[in-house]
């Protein structure tokens, strides 16, 4: 079962980071990339949410664990699957004569805080399918538009707004901020929607 866990990790990243690379190569089709990434991920969670959990983000997977939602040697072997995931996308794209060079706006000053407060809000709202009471029929469409909004404030602050180590890997624009930013958002959303719920349920006591 693990096989299949790490397979369907490994098809959601790099499905999701081609999807990333390819919006963001063209400009043929003018419909912003945190549209489609929103859009690719909440598909995902009704692809593969009952296999893997559709983590498909290093970052997710971290933030999951900091709440106790995966054991170490499975988040580790998730993670290994999601930056292949994201590697062969990287490596498909060039194969296809697309030249990755990674982001410019990766020298703004902003590229960190965009990236925490873009993830934290991203992974509040993966957060409330987790722990809290969403029903399954529209996982998808929270998590997804979760990921929306979170790229969308990320972007406007002055980050890429991948939110996504893996992606970030994928696209060539894999830095400190774009690794390090993501990691702390996806904790600090989750144990904030952790304790939010935590402190509702002892209240009712």
């Amino acid at each position: 079962m693990m096989s299949k866990k790490l397979l369907a990790e490994f098809i959601g990243t790099f499905s999701l980071t081609f999807v990333v690379l390819l919006s963001s190569a063209t400009d043929k089709f003018p419909i912003p990339t945190p549209v489609f990434a929103g859009l690719t991920l909440g598909l995902f969670v009704y692809f593969i949410g009952n296999i893997s959990g559709c983590h498909i983000n290093p970052a997710v997977t971290l933030g999951l664990l900091s709440i106790k939602k995966i054991e170490v040697s499975e988040a580790v072997r998730y993670i290994i699957a999601q930056v292949a995931g994201a590697i062969l996308a990287l490596m498909v794209m060039n194969t296809l004569g697309a030249d990755v060079t990674g982001q410019s706006f990766l020298k703004s000053k902003y590229v960190f805080v965009g990236e925490i407060i873009g993830t934290a809000l991203f992974t509040f709202g993966i957060a409330s399918v987790v722990l809290g009471k969403i029903t399954s029929g529209i996982k998808g469409v929270i998590i997804g538009s979760s990921l929306l909004l979170g790229a969308s404030f990320a972007v406007m602050i002055g980050a890429p707004g991948f939110l996504n180590p893996a992606v970030a890997l994928g696209t060539n624009s894999l830095t400190i901020t774009t690794l390090l930013g993501p990691i702390i958002g996806s904790i600090v959303g989750m144990q904030l929607y952790k304790y939010l719920i935590t402190d509702k349920s002892s209240q009712k006591k």
